[in-house]
């Protein structure tokens, strides 16, 4: 990872080089976070892994039927402009107009050029190029707007996650997750990492003021270390390094409760997969974020090319918890808590909701 001069996090509208003036996170009562009815399901026929996740997860979230987009194309990596292009016409063709968001059922591809597929899907169109990939990118117009509910409708984007696994047992599990994370209130505590990585540790400088943020809803700890040992019950993890130490394998270790977060800041965490098509080779030697889902995180977040270590590129801790914490789905308060998105894939199961309604309350029980 390159450095870009980055200063701590702070909660700020962006300008188109990366600075901005201080705010607090919009935040509104008006509408309804994103359920079911405002998410499309795409699973690329072609591939019978993502058919298969895609099946269990319009059962496990009841997505409508006219919500269901199958299209055809070669699993791989990345995707060409053109391919890509022929590919979202499909999508949209296929989109009800009422859709705000997507859940696109694979791993791979992750990127499309130089930019990540959830963002092309989210802005239509490749909006980075590839001459100087750590340059600041165009902002996004979702970034700290906890006052917008529907993202399509009010500002012409539709946000995009990735039910990102390589083996049918983690997407089901992963799904499985999500959904017993809604409405759970989960017990458990925000982790913030400062680690000995100068260039990945930029966001340590913001923990302070993201443990005041949040100190009076959420148990916070700031912790200087660069392994996690034998943590538990985990809501949120956020650190600075290619890769975490003695991170466990296997959803069941008691790290993580269901709906939690955890990503690292680093360049390549977005190359979710390598060669052998799983995260065992991804990172480009670095850790793929997917390592989080497979050990029990819900959603994570990683760049899939070098971005430099600006910090508008990567997920501002204290954004995401505000609105996570107040009700929001992960995808909403995700991709509310990056300023310039173009670069980052955001992978998990985007309808996880820990501090919404219990789900029989929907049902309108008591």
């Amino acid at each position: 990872m390159l450095l870009a001069g980055a200063g701590a996090i702070a909660l700020v509208r962006p300008n188109a080089g990366g600075s901005g003036r201080f705010r607090r996170p919009a935040l509104s009562d008006r509408g309804s976070p994103l359920q079911a009815r405002d998410l499309a399901l795409v699973i690329n026929a072609a591939d019978p892994l993502s058919e298969a996740i895609g099946q269990h997860y319009q059962q496990a979230r009841r997505i409508p039927a006219d919500q269901l987009i199958r299209v055809r194309f070669r699993p791989g990596p990345s995707l060409d402009a053109a391919t890509f292009r022929r590919l979202l016409r499909q999508v949209q063709r296929q989109t009800p107009a009422h859709v705000q968001a997507y859940a696109l059922a694979w791993a791979s591809p992750w990127r499309v050029e130089c930019v990540s597929i959830t963002s092309a899907f989210a802005f239509g169109r490749l909006r980075s190029g590839c001459l100087n990939t750590c340059q600041a990118t165009p902002a996004n117009p979702w970034y700290a707007r906890g006052d917008i509910r529907r993202p399509w409708s009010e500002l012409g984007i539709r946000p995009a996650m990735l039910l990102a696994a390589t083996d049918l047992r983690t997407g089901r599990a992963l799904i499985d997750r999500g959904v017993a994370a809604d409405g759970s209130s989960p017990p458990g505590t925000v982790f913030l990492f400062s680690t000995s990585d100068r260039t990945r540790n930029v966001r340590a400088a913001g923990f302070p003021a993201v443990r005041s943020l949040l100190g009076s809803t959420l148990q916070v700890r700031l912790l200087e270390s660069d392994a996690i040992g034998d943590l538990r019950g985990a809501i949120a993890l956020f650190t600075g390094l290619t890769a975490v130490p003695e991170l466990p394998t296997g959803a069941q270790n008691g790290l993580f409760r269901p709906g939690a977060v955890a990503d690292h800041l680093t360049s390549s965490a977005g190359v979710l997969t390598g060669a052998s098509g799983t995260s065992r080779d991804g990172g480009n030697g670095q850790m793929s974020a997917l390592r989080w889902l497979e050990a029990g995180a819900t959603g994570s977040y990683g760049t899939v090319v070098e971005p430099c270590n600006l910090t508008t590129k990567f997920p501002h801790p204290g954004l995401l918890l505000t609105y996570y914490r107040r009700g929001d789905t992960l995808l909403e308060s995700y991709w509310r808590s990056v300023a310039m998105p173009d670069q980052g894939v955001f992978i998990g199961e985007p309808l996880a909701r820990p501090w919404g309604p219990r789900p029989w309350s929907w049902l309108g029980a008591s």
